[in-house]
């Protein structure tokens, strides 16, 4: 075949035109240094300001300046939760909630803070991948500083009810962070709705340069500083701006937003497709919430085959995909998040995730449907563990 059928948006995602559009000035003759007191450095300061009040009317955000620019989703939730348990810290509370399904740039960095002396609660995301506010609400105590739960999975994709949850953190007067890093550009988000504390981002999730991120901030609270050196982003994080990724993630972002609705029913459709087709292969299942889920995610486990074996097989076929997180993809242990809503380590082994985007068609959706049961019946005919599982089934037939 020679065609590439892209179907990993969740790891990145191409680079728009019209973000390209807006980056190459800013990457050739309007090179300036924002900083910069003559005009050249202004008119890059104009940029930046103007970006960061397109991104903040796109996520509905009190203020522009509550937005902060930093390189990615990785930084902004380091920023956040090391920003808000040192907060903690000062007034003695150094306990953390979170959930056992955290990208590791969240459950890492709260294993960084274990070290520190705080001590963290995940909370059981289920089966269906999804909290149940009333176990975050029993898990606060008195000197819990912050609760960080993702808007929505990166590998399974499922919707947290995240302003349910924010309400629970802010009655008990505890801090709310949320990864969005998944959600935005995706669904609907209104900062002012949600009234959440603290929400990252990433450009690359919707189309914009990679290497560029914000975090929004509420007004009210003064991070400490992340990067020490000059007074860009109110002297927080120092380091001259990425004028051109900054220009190019709010034109990706205002372009995902105004064309939010009907990109949702395209990409819904043909993730349902994907699901109802897959679905008819020997025992698979769909990892996660059948609806509480992004429009074009697609996690799907094949009992009796080995992941990665399946997503090579795949990329012999034309087909870009994944078995879970891009920044685990180099290990060869089941994914924490399919273990976290109950795999057993044989099946979480075999999980293959689709993410379908803007630039998929019907067309692909076809190919991806025709291309994966036959792989499927290949891996297991060469496999002891298919072979074991059919031996189990005919036993029980017979008794």
């Amino acid at each position: 075949m020679s065609k590439m059928i892209y179907a990993d948006n969740a790891a990145t995602t191409r680079l728009s035109d019209k973000a390209l559009e807006a980056m190459l000035p800013y990457l050739k003759e309007q090179y300036g240094n924002p900083s910069s007191l003559y005009k050249l450095g202004g008119e890059s300061r104009k940029a930046v300001d103007k970006a960061r009040l397109t991104i903040a009317e796109c996520l509905n955000a009190p203020r522009a300046t509550d937005i902060y620019f930093v390189s990615g989703g990785s930084e902004a939730d380091n920023f956040a939760v090391k920003g808000a348990a040192e907060i903690g810290a000062r007034k003695g509370k150094k306990h953390i909630i979170s959930s056992k399904f955290e990208h590791h740039a969240i459950l890492h960095t709260l294993d960084y803070l274990k070290t520190k002396g705080f001590e963290i609660t995940l909370l059981d995301v289920h089966e269906n991948g999804i909290i149940r506010p009333e176990e975050l609400e029993a898990a606060i105590r008195e000197d819990t500083a912050l609760v960080t739960i993702m808007f929505a999975n990166n590998e399974i994709g499922t919707i947290q009810p995240i302003k349910e949850l924010a309400q629970i953190a802010h009655k008990h007067g505890v801090l709310f962070h949320t990864d969005a890093v998944q959600a935005v550009g995706a669904l609907p988000i209104d900062i002012v709705d949600l009234n959440v504390d603290m929400l990252s981002l990433s450009s690359h999730k919707f189309h914009g340069p990679k290497g560029t991120g914000a975090l929004y901030v509420r007004k009210g609270i003064r991070l400490p500083n992340l990067i020490h050196g000059g007074a860009q982003e109110k002297g927080l994080r120092a380091g001259t701006e990425n004028t051109a990724g900054i220009v190019g993630m709010a034109a990706a972002l205002e372009e995902a937003v105004k064309n939010l609705p009907e990109r949702t029913e395209r990409i819904t459709a043909m993730r349902d497709r994907l699901i109802e087709g897959l679905s008819k292969i020997e025992r698979s299942r769909l990892n996660g919430d059948r609806v509480h889920r992004l429009p074009g995610n697609v996690n799907m486990c094949f009992e009796g085959i080995e992941g990665e074996s399946l997503l090579l097989m795949l990329d012999l076929r034309g087909v870009c995909a994944s078995s879970g997180s891009a920044c685990t993809s180099g290990s060869l242990d089941p994914s924490h998040v399919l273990l976290a809503i109950g795999l057993p380590h044989e099946i979480a082994h075999g999980s293959l995730r689709l993410t379908i985007g803007d630039d998929n068609t019907e067309e692909d959706i076809d190919y991806i449907l025709s291309a994966v049961p036959p792989i499927v019946d290949r891996l297991r005919d060469m496999s002891p563990l298919w072979e074991k599982i059919k031996a189990n089934e005919n036993k029980k037939e017979a008794v």
